[in-house]
């Protein structure tokens, strides 16, 4: 990242307002937090007593939770304000982990997982409302890679940090990870402190939003949209579907199939973060400037290899090949989210980012059962071949039937 971009960069957050600082804030501290153990659930979840298909009907009931309470989140989001969502969705996020961490056997992690999806979904489907609220369309994509890339720092740290705590305390077994929960727990309550204090909805509610517009009424507004709504849809759920399998099945790959220890977990993790670390702001710039899906183009055929790459990697260091590539899977998944923003008016984002949420919760319950009948009945390898199956025919979705939305006007 050169002089240049940092420059562009302080020069962007200085002219934004408040909120969309904040939320910078929040989502790196959220993220430092959720990532002391987003590689190493599974295995403690496996390590509780589940086997594979177990896994996944386990992430599958926890993806219920956020399946029912994706819809009106985005609507309540529109009637209450971004920061009351923020402030119910973040306590609930501790309450979660607090039950990971006493939990006993891998039956106990079902309600965990059931609370931290649930509230995790609340947080995610009302943070890029921030965006869409507060960030000027011909910037927008700028501001989201800007606020992924100072997210990805605590995420190069975090993992690091959990391998150590691990070894410390047994291993990779239960035992050993364990504390990164009460650790979360704590985590979150602070952070549920700082927006307390330092978040406010700034745009009134009453200027942006109708109080006689009814829930069901802007579902039917949105889908009336024409045929790009709708194909966006199918879209992301191909796009949920590889986030949710790869989420669930590959720390236990690496332990299982590839033989890695928590270090080799933990740094591939980390280098993970460095891609989006260093091309967060180049990626959302060139975005703004050539279009939302080369962008996407160039993300995905690199995260295409980093699958290959972990299917045959014969050593720890290909893995960490592979480990680094994965991260060009969030540069394409956040400049998709710039292309989310723009398929509808701005008064209707909150409904819009409800049925995305709903379709989320959908394949969250879907993803990994499937993932987890493909690992047991085909064997893991199948798994990932999978995912690459799932991510050309998207890449080929959007090629084929969506329009660039860069300069696209929506009424």
């Amino acid at each position: 990242m050169n002089v240049r971009v940092v420059e562009k960069a302080v020069s962007f957050v200085k002219r934004q307002r408040k909120p969309f600082i904040v939320n910078m804030f929040r989502v790196s501290f959220g993220n430092f937090f959720v990532s002391l153990t987003r590689q190493y659930q599974p295995i403690y979840i496996v390590g509780l007593g589940a086997d594979p298909l177990q896994l996944g009907l386990v992430n599958s009931i926890g993806g219920i939770a956020s399946t029912a309470i994706s819809m009106p989140t985005g609507w309540l989001a529109d009637k209450y304000g971004i920061r009351s969502l923020f402030l119910l969705g973040t306590p609930l996020v501790a309450f979660g982990c607090l039950i990971f961490a006493l939990s006993s056997d891998w039956l106990m992690t079902i309600p965990a997982l059931f609370v931290t999806l649930l509230s995790l979904q609340i947080l995610t489907t009302v943070c890029p409302m921030v965006c869409g609220n507060y960030l000027e369309m011909k910037e927008r994509a700028t501001g989201m890679q800007l606020c992924d890339t100072i997210s990805a720092i605590p995420g190069v740290v975090s993992p690091m940090i959990s391998a150590v705590i691990i070894t410390e305390f047994g291993g990779l077994t239960p035992r050993g990870i364990r504390p990164l929960y009460w650790i979360q727990t704590i985590g979150f309550l602070l952070l549920f402190l700082l927006i307390l204090r330092h978040y406010r909805d700034t745009i009134e509610r009453k200027a942006r939003f109708k109080d006689e517009k009814k829930f069901v009424g802007d579902i039917r507004q949105i889908l009336v949209k024409g045929k790009n709504v709708k194909r966006w849809i199918l879209y992301r759920a191909l796009s949920y579907t590889s986030w949710f399998v790869s989420l669930t099945y590959l720390p236990l790959f690496l332990a299982d199939v590839k033989g890695a220890d928590q270090f080799v977990l933990g740094e591939m993790a980390a280098v993970s973060m460095i891609v989006p670390l260093i091309l967060g702001i180049p990626v959302g710039i060139l975005a703004d400037a050539i279009g939302r899906k080369k962008a996407i183009y160039m993300a995905t055929s690199f995260y295409l290899m980093s699958i290959l790459l972990l299917i045959y990697a014969p050593n720890f260091t290909i893995l960490l090949i592979s480990g680094f590539l994965q991260g060009f899977l969030m540069l394409g998944l956040v400049t998709q989210e710039t292309i989310s923003q723009e398929l509808v008016p701005t008064s209707l984002l909150g409904t819009w980012w409800g049925i995305l949420s709903l379709l989320s919760g959908v394949m969250s319950v879907l993803g990994p059962i499937l993932g987890g009948f493909i690992w047991s009945f085909l064997g893991p390898v199948y798994v990932f071949l999978f995912i690459l199956l799932i991510e050309i025919s998207k890449v080929n979705l959007l090629w084929l039937s969506m329009p660039e939305t860069l300069k696209m006007k929506v009424k």
